[in-house]
């Protein structure tokens, strides 16, 4: 990335000198305008101003907090897409924003930064931490991956294991830890493979096969579950933010649509990249380097488990029962009716990681499963953006602008909800590849939920598509940090991205537009009385 000057606190760019870069780097800058007007400090100052023209220039048939609240969105998503300044820092500008514009009280838009959809989020966190640490993870895959290997090598077998394994880790972890942790088991396995000219164009094409296989299988697997994606978790938040009195999206609720929903686009992305990179006789060539043998070496270097080992996955295991049961069906109420509702998954999900805090290693004496020091890797970034989310849901509903929009979007009225789905699934698929999933949807859910409400369709039949879109960040390594991951191994390039990315977006756009109206409608209930 710096050339030929490997030192990584070598600036890119000249700091002082003249246009052409001359002048040695502590001498005065030829014009200080030049220092003022540069690309960082214009993206930052393009936030205040588009929110300011909003403010002043844009009239609005409606309350002057609606149009405050769209200046507002100007400012936020400047930031965002230009990342001018950190996003976590962005998702705190409704903080401030929201009460000096007349849109919410300070008190009104802290709460959304904590509710039970954020305790749900740091308590999965720091379970996923505490798996992280004692390498659960990985034994967890070497085991997995181990029974898949097949003898004589089977290519798409190990393929098959090494991409369920990432799916299984990312339903219960959020994706790019999913990838984080599982790219070094799958690499470690490719290791075995041959370098340079000599590899065989099997091993190549094996490689980014599995590559590109950890990646996508990261997203699919998140899809199914609420912790495995912040974009889940913004529209079960924005469901509640919205629609308080209709029931409320849990944990189980959500699985029963998203499994099966990740499972069919999970077969598909094993089919795309069978068809692409194992041919018949793989097999042959890659038995020479692949083994079951590595796989157990690899396995028996980490030892027996330890009792810290099976109290964090005991612990985690009781924490997906809990969320499984907590409210199962109408005439089996869950352990939920014990407490007349007032307990929600991110109950359990605080509860169970405290019992890290508690329970002794059995390594040292007084030492627990986990210490607060070992926490400091908590992705706070997510969770304000997970609240930023929130906010604005509950800005653009109480500021007005929600029916401003709704008004203009009076022509999809008598749009085919057939045609439509599929539509917002695109668009939404397409702007992610450019900006980061969790805020494609928390600019678009607010506008599908008004476009459903001119419909007079059930909302859930829009969000649903909406927020799954804006996961098929398929195609660009900027699409998601898990792409970014699985790009800098170098096994992989943005052609075959895209050779593989675009038909696996094509196939999940169709089988959601498939489930939605079929699956979706029995489990989310979207048949019945539109809220």
């Amino acid at each position: 990335m710096n050339g030929n000057n490997d030192d990584p606190k070598t600036p890119l760019l000249p700091l002082h000198g003249d246009r052409d870069g001359r002048g040695p780097p502590g001498s005065p800058s030829a014009s200080p305008l030049l220092d003022l007007f540069t690309p960082g400090n214009v993206f930052v100052a393009l936030g205040p101003l588009l929110c300011a023209m909003t403010c002043l220039c844009v009239r609005l048939d409606g309350p002057v907090a609606g149009r405050n609240m769209l200046g507002v969105l100007a400012w936020m998503f400047a930031w965002w897409l230009t990342e001018a300044v950190p996003m976590p820092v962005t998702s705190m500008a409704p903080l401030f924003l929201f009460p000096m514009l007349g849109i919410a009280s300070a008190d009104a838009v802290a709460r959304s930064y904590m509710d039970d959809v954020i305790a749900l989020v740091l308590g999965s966190f720091i379970l996923a931490l505490a798996v992280e640490h004692y390498n659960i993870h990985r034994r967890l895959a070497l085991n997995i991956t181990l029974v898949f290997c097949g003898e004589p090598l089977n290519p798409p077998l190990l393929l098959l294991g090494i991409c369920a394994t990432t799916a299984f880790v990312s339903m219960w972890m959020h994706n790019v830890a999913a990838t984080v942790m599982m790219m070094p088991v799958a690499t470690g396995i490719l290791q075995r493979l041959p370098e340079g000219p000599t590899r065989p164009d099997a091993a190549g094409k094996f490689c980014k096969a599995v590559v590109l296989g950890v990646i996508y299988s990261a997203a699919v697997g998140g899809m199914s579950t609420l912790t495995g994606t912040g974009v889940n978790l913004i529209l079960v938040g924005m469901w509640k933010s919205y629609f308080p009195e209709a029931n409320p999206i849990s944990f189980n609720t959500w699985f029963f649509f998203g499994f099966p929903l990740a499972l069919l686009i999970f077969l598909g992305l094993w089919g795309i990249l069978c068809l692409m990179y194992c041919s018949r006789g793989s097999g042959r060539a890659l038995s020479a380097y692949l083994d079951k043998a590595h796989l157990k070496r690899e396995l028996e270097l980490l030892g027996p488990m330890a009792f810290a080992e099976k109290m964090v996955l005991t612990i985690f295991s009781m924490l997906i029962v809990l969320w499984m049961t907590r409210s199962i069906t109408e005439d089996i109420p869950g352990w939920g009716a014990l407490f007349e509702g007032r307990a929600g998954d991110g109950t359990v999900s605080v509860m169970m990681a405290t019992l890290l805090f508690i329970i002794p290693n059995k390594k040292q004496k007084g030492e627990k499963l986990m210490d607060w020091n070992k926490r400091k890797k908590l992705p706070w970034n997510i969770i304000l953006l997970l609240g930023a989310g929130f906010a604005i849901a509950d800005g653009v509903r109480s500021s007005g602008l929600a029916d401003i929009l709704s008004e203009t979007l009076g022509f999809l009225e008598a749009a085919p909800y057939l045609a439509i789905a599929p539509a917002v699934c695109t668009i939404s698929g397409t702007i992610t590849e450019f900006t980061s999933n969790n805020a494609t949807t928390t600019l678009l859910i607010p506008l599908l939920i008004q476009i459903a409400k001119t419909m007079g369709v059930h909302p859930l039949l829009l969000m649903v598509p909406g927020a799954i879109g804006a996961q098929f960040a398929f195609l660009l390594p900027t699409g998601t940090p898990s792409n970014i991951v699985g790009f800098t191994t170098g096994h992989i390039e943005i052609a075959d991205m895209i050779k593989v990315g675009l038909p696996l977006k094509i196939t999940g756009i169709a089988i959601l537009s498939l489930l939605m109206p079929t699956l979706g409608a029995y489990v989310f209930g979207t048949n019945g009385k539109v809220p």
